[in-house]
């Protein structure tokens, strides 16, 4: 019975020992690091508190600005540069069109015939007058090739009205940026434009009366009553042969280094490659 009450006696003690220690080790942590153990830590889920959100804040990423690359560029120069860029693109596309098979020998742009007609030249060369749809067809296009000069003083005005703003956008925008802001600016002017010029070129070919013998001859074969305005499609189809050639020396320009044949033009393209 002695030897049990000794034991007991024992542990207790050992177990005050160590509650003390414990108790000692508790403030001298709180003491020298300011943390107190005997307060839980926050569970998961649990209210974030004010130093956890200065800490997500701080490790924010910020969202880079494209306009950055801009920097060292002045508003006069963007507006310069794309105004520069948006002429050698129109006088260079409307130059190479005007020539003779300017339209004719250039696949990306040349004028078909029209769709609604396509089975007058199918039924045309089936009977052996292949030579006169092929007349057809150039004379199309020398119609585009005599009217298409038409643009330049139109696509000028346009350039030059040309607002800082505008630029900006267009210099930070897609490969044909330029060329839609010339669209939405010009595409119903050229086609008022366009329209008496082509009907005047059409006549000054010889296009009207080779397709009115053209026509003629199918319907006389097929007993059918053909008909098409052949003034607002190749207007149409002229039109946008012009933005075509725009827009491929808008995209030279702006991914070829090389085709940056003025200084303004490689400060101002030079600084969007990394936009």
């Amino acid at each position: 019975m002695r030897k049990s009450i000794f034991i007991a006696a024992g542990l207790l003690f050992s177990i005050s020992t160590q509650a003390q220690l414990l108790d000692i080790i508790k403030s001298t942590v709180k003491d020298k690091t300011g943390i107190d153990l005997n307060t839980p830590p926050a569970t998961k889920g649990s209210t974030t508190t004010s130093t956890n959100t200065n800490t997500n804040t701080t490790t924010a990423t910020p969202i880079k600005s494209s306009t950055a690359n801009l920097g060292n560029l002045t508003s006069t120069q963007i507006s310069s540069g794309l105004k520069e860029a948006l002429s050698i693109g129109v006088t260079d596309g409307v130059k190479k069109l005007a020539l003779n098979d300017g339209f004719l020998k250039n696949e990306a742009v040349k004028i078909l015939m029209p769709e609604k007609l396509r089975k007058v030249d199918t039924t045309l060369r089936s009977l052996g007058m292949g030579s006169l749809a092929d007349e057809g067809v150039k004379l199309l296009n020398r119609a585009a090739e005599d009217a298409v000069t038409e643009a330049a003083p139109i696509f000028t005005n346009a350039i030059t009205s040309m607002t800082i703003t505008d630029a900006k956008n267009i210099l930070l925008g897609t490969d044909n940026a330029a060329t839609n802001y010339l669209k939405g600016k010009t595409q119903s002017q050229l086609f008022t434009a366009f329209q008496p010029k082509v009907k005047a070129s059409l006549g000054k070919v010889g296009a009207d009366t080779v397709w009115k013998n053209l026509i003629s001859k199918y319907n006389t074969f097929t007993g059918q009553s053909v008909t098409t305005d052949l003034n607002e499609y190749v207007t149409t189809e002229t039109i946008n042969g012009v933005f075509k050639m725009v827009a491929d020396k808008e995209s030279g320009i702006r991914n070829t280094p090389a085709m940056r044949t003025t200084s303004i033009l490689q400060k101002v393209f030079g600084a969007q490659d990394n936009k």
